[in-house]
């Protein structure tokens, strides 16, 4: 073992991998009570996602996801279906965007294999290398805010009022401030300070112990709903709903129908840019701060093609992840920042993955406890993961409005239009104008004006409601 994973030679030692697993596992775990109820949002009356599955699907997709990083990769990185991702997949994809969960699946998949493309060829250095650092930084960002404005919404601390007197179908509607005269937003703001304040004492895990003690807290308010039994295999009947689901009638069959091949596209990129920056922000982020990664490592990033550094194969397993997460019926897998608590703790190889993978697998039976867990009890993680994301906008250059202005309509749109690909789509737009009138075209990838001209069809299209 220690040979297979280079322990000794990493300067750690197998206790320290073990303790390096755990604390990965618990800093994370909470992706099992969130993905669910994000995803299952994309479902219909008549055409549900079932919260099982999807429960089921993402310990699958992280414990198989984790297990291709420490055996392939061999470095003490987790992966699971990604935050912010999940909330493109419910909210814009299937949500504004009219696309069955089925039919989102199919182009996360799709996604997979670009991006398993993308690693192995020349296609990888030229993406990377065309999108300026200002807008990689405004993406991670917004998407946070974006997740924290999902968590305020469900956490009920804010309501939408008419700015019309009586019901008025159609009628504008604002944001106010919940009253908090009902116990769910008590609950949300209960469950916000306790997850705080454990953050704040560096408590291991401390965003999985604030969902437990908000839902126990829910109990005598009459807002958690307590299970008949404790062990529960249930859930892997609606395993059999979600995994593989785009196989049948919906799904590939019907994704490029109805003249909904551009959006189809451009849905996909905004898939693969978001999921593929992502991850290179967490492996070079934390990475090279902790010696994971050298020079050369992060220099075989940019060569043409192969596998010649742990690096190369840390995104091979991403990239493999999000197909697999995919046929098991989940959101895009992705590698976690949280893989940096482990990382803190001394973890230094893939030992450290194969237990967070195995701690992974023995929470299946639990579905029906770890169900109870209300939406006022994980709406105060989304704020906090939101909160975290939030880093990536120290790195914008504000005063230099060349940099400032596509950066920070990527962040509005992207919050406000509560759209993720619309976000991306501003970003890119206004870069190139802002570049083509200061004289700076030139400075600009082919690959972003390309991107810019094929958003600007779309909007054109959806004005004239060829599609939307």
């Amino acid at each position: 073992m220690d040979n297979f994973f280079g322990i000794t030679k990493n300067g750690s030692n197998v206790q320290t991998e073990i303790l390096a697993g755990f604390t990965t596992f618990f800093t994370m775990a909470y992706i099992m009570f969130v993905n669910p109820s994000i995803l299952t949002l994309a479902g219909t009356e008549d055409n549900p996602m079932s919260w099982g599955g999807v429960f089921v699907a993402t310990i699958i997709a992280a414990a198989v996801g984790t297990l291709i990083m420490g055996l392939v990769a061999k470095v003490p990185y987790a992966t699971a279906p990604g935050m912010g991702l999940n909330a493109f997949f419910a909210y814009t994809v299937c949500g504004a965007l009219g696309f069955r969960w089925q039919e989102a699946l199919a182009m996360v998949f799709i996604c997979g294999i670009i991006n398993i493309i993308v690693t192995v060829t020349s296609l990888r250095k030229a993406i990377i290398k065309s999108i300026p650092r200002s807008l990689q930084l405004a993406i991670g960002g917004g998407i946070g805010l974006f997740i924290a404005y999902i968590g305020v919404k469900n956490a009920g601390f804010i309501n939408f009022v008419s700015t019309s007197p009586g019901f008025t179908p159609g009628a504008a509607a604002v944001p106010e401030l919940s009253k908090f005269n009902s116990v769910g937003p008590v609950l949300a703001i209960i469950g916000l300070t306790i997850t705080i304040i454990l953050l704040q004492l560096k408590v291991k895990g401390a965003m999985l112990i604030g969902i437990v003690v908000t839902t126990l807290i829910g109990i005598p308010m009459g807002i958690t709903h307590v299970p008949d039994k404790l062990f529960d295999m249930s859930a892997l009947s609606g395993f059999n709903d979600v995994s593989f689901a785009f196989f049948g009638e919906i799904g590939l069959k019907t994704l490029f129908s109805d003249g909904r091949t551009f959006i189809v596209l451009i849905t996909i990129f905004a898939f693969s840019l978001t999921d593929t920056f992502d991850t290179i922000g967490t492996l070079i982020g934390t990475g090279r701060k902790h010696g994971i990664f050298d020079d050369e490592d992060e220099k075989a990033l940019f060569e043409s093609k192969g596998f010649k550094s742990k690096m190369d194969k840390a995104l091979f397993a991403d990239s493999t992840a999000t197909s697999i997460g995919a046929l098991f019926g989940t959101s895009n897998t992705t590698t976690y920042i949280e893989s940096a608590s482990g990382i803190s703790e001394g973890g230094r190889t893939g030992l450290a993955s194969i237990v967070t993978a195995l701690l992974f697998l023995i929470c299946l039976p639990l579905v029906s406890l770890f169900g109870m867990a209300p939406a006022q009890a994980t709406a105060p993680i989304l704020i906090i993961v939101g909160i975290m994301m939030a880093e990536s906008f120290i790195g914008i250059q504000w005063k230099d409005m060349e940099e400032a202005i596509p950066a920070f309509l990527t962040i509005a749109v992207m919050t406000f239009a509560y759209n993720i690909s619309f976000g991306i789509a501003a970003g890119f737009i206004f870069y190139v104008i802002v570049k083509l009138f200061n004289n700076k075209i030139k400075e600009v990838h082919t690959i972003i004006i390309g991107a810019s001209a094929l958003f600007l069809v779309y909007f054109v299209l959806m004005a004239l409601n060829k599609i939307g």
